[in-house]
């Protein structure tokens, strides 16, 4: 939510727009930026957007799988 929140605090608001500001192929930003169910990897990739845009977003106490957070 935090890395919509600011990518939309930007302006950016088509696909394609918000694609190049995360540095990820359209379909994959959206489908990341959307989903309600994330695979394996997901987590360390949305990491890799909020470092990439400068945000800070801890993941304690989110209830992630061990081996999700040991990823980051």
């Amino acid at each position: 939510m935090e890395i919509a929140a600011h990518v939309d605090e930007q302006g950016l608001t088509a696909p394609p727009d918000i694609a190049r500001a995360v540095g990820l192929p359209p379909a994959e930003a959206a489908r990341l930026l959307t989903c309600r169910q994330w695979r394996a990897g997901d987590v360390a990739a949305l990491q890799a957007v909020a470092d990439r845009l400068g945000l800070e977003v801890p993941l304690e106490g989110l209830g992630l799988p061990a081996r999700d957070q040991d990823a980051l």
